[in-house]
C-alpha cells in the first residue's frame, strides 16, 4: 500500500511567523527603496541608512558571551563581508532599483538562495546538487526574459538599460558572499555582533561618498517630507536589524533546510509593492519571469530526499 513520504514534524507557528515576517519585510524595503530614491540621492540614502542602523545597533556590539579574538585573516574576511554584503550590495541594489524598478529587483532577489549554494560550493566545498543547477538556470532565465523584453518596454517609455539588470545580479552575488562569510565568522562572533561590525564598516566605506553627495540635498525644514524621513528610519532598521532578528529567531526552532522556502515571500512582496503601491507596469513577461524566479527558490531550498 502506498504511503506518502514523511514531511517532518509540524513547524512551530511562532517560528513560522518570524520567518515569514523577515522575508516579507525584506521584500517590502526592497520595493520601498525606489520611493526613497525620489527623496534622497543614492549615496546619501545609503549613508543615512548605515548611520541610523549603527546608532540602533550599538547594544549589539556588547557581546553576551566571551568573543573569540579574530586573527589577521579573519579581520580581512570581516572587511570583505562588509565591502561586498553592505557597501557594494547597497550600491548595486539601489542603482538597479532606480533604473530597472522594484519588480525587476524582486525577480533578481529571488535568485539569492541559488547564488548562496553556488558560492558555498566554490568557497566552502559544499555539495552542489543537480536541482541547485536547475535553480540557477531558472534565475538566469527569469532575468534574461526581463532584459530581452526591455526593447518592447522601451517603445512604451519604460525600458531599462542592460547595466541595470547587471547591477541587480551583482547585488545578488554580493548578498550571497555576505551569507557565505557569515557562515565562516558567525559562530565566532555571534550573529548580532557580526551584523553590527559589518554595518559599521559599511558606514565607514559609504561616508565619503555620502558626504560628497550631501551637497545636492537641501536639509532645510520642509525640503524633505516628514513621511520620507520616517520611511528612511523604517528602511534602515528593517534592513539592518529587524529582518535579521526575525530570521535568526525563526531559525532557532526551524531547520535551515526547511526555512529557506520562506524566501519565496521576498519576490512576491517586492512585486506587490512595485505593482500595487508604486504603479509599475506589469505584463505577461513579468509574470513568466517571476514564475521562473519562484521555481528557482523552490528548487534551491527544497530539502533533499
Amino acid at each position: 500500500m502506498y504511503r506518502p513520504p514523511a514531511t517532518g514534524p509540524a513547524l512551530p507557528l511562532g517560528a513560522v511567523a518570524c520567518l515569514m515576517g523577515a522575508m516579507t519585510l525584506t521584500g517590502l524595503y526592497v520595493g520601498l527603496s525606489k520611493q526613497l530614491l525620489l527623496a534622497f540621492p543614492l549615496f546619501v540614502l545609503a549613508g543615512l541608512r548605515f548611520a541610523i542602523a549603527a546608532l540602533a545597533m550599538l547594544p549589539w556590539l556588547r557581546a553576551p558571551r566571551p568573543v573569540e579574538r579574530l586573527g589577521g585573516r579573519d579581520r580581512v574576511v570581516l572587511f570583505l563581508g562588509s565591502f561586498l554584503g553592505n557597501f557594494l550590495f547597497t550600491l548595486c541594489m539601489l542603482g538597479g532599483v532606480q533604473a530597472a524598478g522594484a519588480l525587476a529587483a524582486g525577480v533578481a532577489m529571488a535568485s539569492i538562495p541559488a547564488a548562496v549554494a553556488l558560492l558555498s560550493w566554490a568557497v566552502l566545498g559544499e555539495t552542489l546538487q543537480r536541482r541547485t543547477l536547475l535553480a540557477i538556470a531558472c534565475a538566469m532565465a527569469g532575468m534574461g526574459l526581463l532584459a530581452l523584453g526591455r526593447g518592447t518596454e522601451a517603445q512604451a517609455g519604460a525600458g531599462a538599460p542592460l547595466w541595470a539588470y547587471a547591477l541587480l545580479m551583482g547585488a545578488v552575488l554580493c548578498e550571497a558572499a555576505y551569507v557565505v562569510i557569515g557562515k565562516h565568522l558567525g559562530p565566532r562572533l555571534g550573529v548580532r555582533q557580526l551584523a553590527a561590525r559589518i554595518n559599521l564598516w559599511g558606514l565607514v566605506l559609504m561616508a565619503p561618498l555620502a558626504l560628497w553627495q550631501a551637497q545636492q540635498l537641501d536639509f532645510a525644514p520642509g525640503a524633505v517630507r516628514v513621511l520620507d524621513w520616517a520611511w528612511l528610519v523604517f528602511y534602515a532598521l528593517a534592513a539592518s536589524m529587524v529582518s535579521v532578528w526575525l530570521w535568526l529567531k525563526g531559525l532557532e526552532r526551524v531547520p535551515a533546510s526547511r526555512a529557506g522556502v520562506f524566501t519565496v515571500l521576498l519576490p512576491l512582496t517586492s512585486a506587490a509593492v512595485a505593482v500595487l503601491w508604486l504603479g509599475e507596469p506589469a505584463g505577461p513577461l513579468h509574470a513568466v519571469a517571476l514564475g521562473l524566479a519562484l521555481l528557482g527558490v523552490w528548487l534551491a531550498t527544497r530539502p533533499s530526499a
